[in-house]
């Protein structure tokens, strides 16, 4: 039998799916505070939208971009919600965030180009950059800078061979935002060594008394691409639809991309998108009250079991830190953890090599079921 390729035959698997097995593996019903996904279903418009596109057979191609209404769509609210002037030229509309990421970095890099990636960060920024035949360099988020970036510690990572900072704001897993004046330096610092920047913002709608500002915002040498979803904002994760946001210039070449990745994102799921940013905002709203509440009752019970933890200000994670468990080792704990009390959290070295001794948590697990699990984690010792 012929190889496969290097880059896909040595990318790890996800830490979070060996947790995700070993739970599926046991018996016992598992309290899972692991995954990323909402607990709410799609607002009814959305899902009607979907069904009356399936029934007026609207199940052809269309074009590479993504359907003009959609783009026109996403445009309006990145010019009002983010407040970035965009014309749907620049939109492409992808098969969720995770591709738009990937088509950006597509769009950037060449094998053996490297990206600054955040660490901890989400474990496909760097599975993506490897795909593509890059290297990813993680930068570390320390506690004692609150999780957010310094470019004391971005400076002695770039080479000749950089080409791209990626930035996650707010940042899954750590719920953290980075605040306008750390963004601007970011932006600065990319200018300087003449890097795009490839900010994440899937959970740009899901901030908690903090503002979500946007590097775009910040970009005065068309160096910025944006990537966003509907996966997160309106529990759309299995419909698959986000979107890229690039300059002018390179907005052609990011189209054409998506005709050898996917054709096009299907038709019913841009309807479904088009209804959750074109009609009632009710759902999103009560959906981040919902998160905010959750964040407060979950911190309000880790302080009465004397856990620590970063107070997250977006997206629907909570890290928590358990650097005294395990002598430090995190995946041995919350395989044990998973074994002994039957709950599920995603390790924090899956998340990089700075993630050890914490342990991310989802906030968008039902509210009983999250109370319940972290009572648990107080009892594993």
């Amino acid at each position: 039998m012929p190889r496969v390729t290097p880059a896909a035959d040595h990318m790890p698997r996800s830490g979070i799916r060996q947790i995700m097995d070993l739970a599926w593996s046991l018996d016992e019903p598992v309290i899972g505070l692991h995954v990323g996904e909402p607990s709410f279903d799609a607002p009814p418009h959305v899902i009607e939208a979907a069904r009356r596109a399936y029934a007026e057979g609207r199940t052809h191609y269309v074009p590479n971009a993504g359907i003009p209404e959609l783009r026109e769509a996403v445009a309006r609210k990145i010019t009002d919600l983010n407040g970035v002037p965009t014309a749907p030229e620049q939109i492409t509309i992808t098969a969720g965030g995770a591709q738009a990421i990937h088509l950006a970095l597509t769009l950037t890099i060449a094998p053996g180009e490297e990206v600054l990636v955040p660490d901890p960060g989400w474990p496909n920024f760097a599975m993506s950059v490897e795909l593509l035949g890059g290297v990813p360099r993680g930068y570390p988020l320390r506690p004692e800078n609150g999780f957010i970036p310094d470019l004391a510690d971005l400076r002695p990572l770039v080479t000749d061979r950089t080409r791209v900072l990626l930035v996650n704001t707010p940042s899954n897993p750590l719920g953290t935002v980075i605040g306008e004046e750390r963004l601007a330096e970011l932006v600065g610092f990319a200018e300087e060594h003449d890097l795009w920047v490839l900010s994440d913002e899937c959970y740009d709608a899901l901030t908690f008394g903090a503002e979500h500002v946007s590097p775009l915002r910040l970009d005065r040498s068309d160096r910025v691409l944006a990537a966003y979803s509907f996966s997160k904002t309106f529990a759309m994760t299995g419909v698959r639809v986000g979107y890229l946001r690039t300059p002018a210039a390179v907005a052609g070449v990011a189209a054409k991309l998506q005709e050898p990745m996917v054709a096009c994102v299907n038709a019913p799921a841009q309807a479904a998108a088009l209804a959750a940013l074109t009609g009632p905002q009710d759902a999103v709203h009560r959906m981040r009250e919902v998160y905010q509440e959750r964040r407060d009752v979950a911190i309000a019970e880790l302080q009465r079991l004397g856990l620590g933890y970063l107070e997250p200000q977006g997206a629907f994670y909570l890290w928590l830190d358990v650097r005294d468990r395990d002598g430090g080792d995190t995946m041995a704990w919350a395989k044990r953890l998973l074994l002994e009390q039957h709950v599920a959290v995603a390790p924090g070295p899956v998340f990089g090599a700075s993630g050890a001794g914490w342990a991310r948590i989802s906030l968008a697990t039902d509210t009983d079921d999250l109370l319940e699990g972290l009572r648990r984690i107080g009892q594993q010792r």
